[in-house]
Parts: C-alpha cells; structure tokens; sequence
C-alpha cells in the first residue's frame, strides 16, 4: 500500500477509482461510497493520491489553479508531452487557449454542426429497419469522430483505423494492443502536425499557427500536444457522454415521450443527464505543503475531482440521483470540467448532443436496452460504456 509519511492514516481508504466497488450499471453511485467522509481522502492506488469528497471540495480544486496545478491531468502521472491547452495554467494556458479561440466560435460550430446533423440522420436512417444497433459503435464514436476529421480536414476513410487505435489506447486486449494503439496515434498525429506545417490550412492546428506564445510561433511538440487534445476532447468525452444519454432514454419512456413532444427542454435536459451521468475524473498537483480541508497535503502530491462525486453530493444537488429536467442548477455541473480548464469545445459538444436527441427520438421514439446482450461499463479517466446494444420494433 502506497501511504507516505505525511498521510494520517485516518484519511486513507481502499478506493480505486479505476475498479469502484460494485460499479454494476451505474458506476457513479459507486462513487457516493465517499460521501460522508472528510472532504478530502488519501487513495494509496494508483499511484496513491488524494480524493476530493463533497461538491465544495471539488469545485475549490477546480477553480484554484495557484493551488492545483493542471500540469498532469492523469492519475497516476504520465510522462509525455503536456497536452495543450489542458496541462498547463495560467498564465501559459491563456495564450494557448487563444490559439484555438476561433475554431469554436459560433460560426465553425454552425458548419461542424450542420455536417453533424447530416451524418446523425444517416447513420439512424441506416440502421433504424434493423431493428437495433450496438450504440457505441454505430453511432455514439463515429458522429464525433467524423466531426473531428471534417474539423481537421482529414480524409473520412480514415475514421475506422483511427477508432481501432484509439480504442485499442483504452482498452486494450493485451500490452502488445495498447502499445500499437499508442505507436499509430502517435505516428498519425505527428504526420498530421508535419503535413499542418508544410502546408498551412484552415484547420485548428494551421490556426494555431498564427498564435504567438511568449512572442514565437508554437513549437512541433506543442502542436502535437494540442492536435492529441483536440482529439481525445472531441471524440472519447462526446462518445462517451452520448452512450449515457442512451441508456438512460432507453430506461425511461416518459423522459424519451417528453423530449419528442417538446423540444425545448431538450437544453437542460442535456446537462441534467451530463450531471447525472457526469463521466470525467480530472487529476491535479498540489503546488505547495499545505493543508486543505484537513488533509495535509505535501507539493507534488496528485488529487483526483470525480465529476461525479460533486454531481451526486446531497448538499451540492437536491434529491441528486434523480433525473429531473427542470431542475435549474443543473449546468452547474464539472462534465466540462472547472475553472479557467472549463471545455474549449463545450459548444461543439452541446450541439452535438442536441442533435442527437433532435434526430433520433422522432425517428426511434421507442427503444430498449437488450435484454440479451447487456451494457458493459468500464470505469477509469472516464466512466463509460464499452457497449450498448439497443433494440426496437
């Protein structure tokens, strides 16, 4: 068990944040197993770390960059190149960000989205005379992804192989899978930033481009930092959150009957179930010795914010495992995360599941889970759903 010196051992619990207890179907209610404890706890897994408790805790993290720093975002740490604009605080974060300022402009996020709505209704139209689907494959990666290749101004028929990599980088079958999953996202990413280089475009990289950082243009590493970010923002956490708000319709007929007949709850029904299905765990490094919340916390000690933690907090959110949308603090939620690290692309994500609900509810009002072919949830950076196979008549 992995418990430093400075850790009282009155804050230490056996919890793995990658294997919760009993995760079954929902692997957030897990998570409340932390409720009730001091607001922050030492995890000796993964690495050991610290874990924030209650809804106040976690935002306080989030919100405090001088505190918490964003340099790794992962728990345990990972050595690689920072991602950009995610690992890294103000004030380099501000300029990074910036670089990519006008790929989610209102305008971008119109055309990205009118493409999404196209493909939306022709991936439904093609299987809905099926009678079913498995959801996470056919539909909840391939919207985003195609998104991202239209956004990067890539060539579509590379979507299934780069799905395959990706896929591979987070679950993988064996080391061999992981590592040429990591080799070939790598490899396609760096082409990528070489190709941006040579011949600038008007994708986010060429545009980042034109940036200065410090007074100089961003270097080939730190446009492969931002070229992963883009990627791995704009594909796992949309899919990710699309295959939730699947389930979720497929357990519940009256929301599925209330979002068809009127749309325009369709806006905060979106962040009500991103609340309740809140899937990120985002890691921080403490700064400097302190105490926080009781905890004494020694610089370069890792903390773990469990979107879900905050989102299910009794004292953050009334009656929270409830899906109610008229709920009016429900945006208040950390699926995008906190601070001045709050999504980039939340815009191009929001639209994206409203197209979703739009597109398939009028065409497929009635649906259900198969109840021969059961959900797989898999929980870690985010908790999510490996497969949802879902049928209708």
């Amino acid at each position: 068990m992995n418990i430093p010196s400075h850790v009282p051992e009155d804050l230490v619990v056996d919890f793995d944040f990658h294997h919760p207890p009993e995760p079954g179907l929902d692997p957030f209610r897990a998570f409340t197993w932390l409720h009730g404890r001091a607001p922050v706890v030492w995890s000796p897994h993964n690495g050991g770390h610290w874990m924030t408790t209650t809804g106040q805790a976690s935002k306080e993290v989030l919100n405090d960059h001088t505190r918490f720093s964003s340099r790794s975002v992962f728990v345990p740490k990972v050595d690689r190149p920072r991602l950009i604009p995610l690992e890294y605080d103000p004030p380099e974060h501000t300029a990074y960000r910036r670089a990519i300022r006008n790929t989610f402009l209102p305008g971008p996020v119109r055309k990205m989205s009118s493409a999404a709505r196209e493909l939306a209704i022709e991936l439904i139209e093609g299987f809905k005379p099926k009678g079913g689907c498995e959801f996470v494959s056919d539909f909840a990666r391939q919207l985003p992804i195609v998104v991202w290749l239209r956004m990067m101004n890539l060539p579509l028929e590379d979507r299934e192989e780069l799905l395959d990599a990706i896929d591979a980088g987070i679950r993988p079958r064996d080391d061999e899978h992981y590592n040429w999953g990591n080799n070939f996202i790598n490899r396609y990413m760096a082409d990528l930033v070489d190709e941006r280089i040579a011949n600038p475009g008007d994708d986010p990289v060429s545009e980042a481009m034109k940036e200065p950082i410090d007074g100089r243009p961003m270097t080939r590493e730190e446009l492969l930092g931002l070229a992963i970010t883009l990627l791995g923002g704009g594909l796992e956490t949309v899919a990710t959150t699309l295959a939730w708000f699947g389930l979720h319709l497929a357990n519940s007929p009256e929301d599925r009957e209330l979002l068809r007949k009127d749309t325009g709850r369709i806006p905060k029904a979106i962040h009500e179930m991103m609340r309740r299905y809140a899937i990120p765990n985002l890691g921080r490094v403490v700064t400097r010795d302190m105490t926080f919340e009781g905890a004494p916390m020694k610089e370069g000690d890792s903390i773990l914010v469990s979107a879900c933690v905050q989102a299910l907090d009794p004292q953050t959110f009334d009656d929270p495992s409830s899906v109610d949308f008229s709920r009016g603090d429900a945006h208040k939620h950390l699926g995008f995360g906190g601070g001045v690290h709050h999504c980039a692309g939340a815009p191009l994500a929001l639209s994206e599941l409203r197209i979703f609900l739009e597109e398939w509810l009028p065409r497929i009002p009635d649906f259900r889970v198969d109840p021969e072919d059961p959900p797989v949830v898999e929980t870690g950076l985010v908790n999510g759903l490996a497969r949802l196979p879902l049928r209708w008549d």
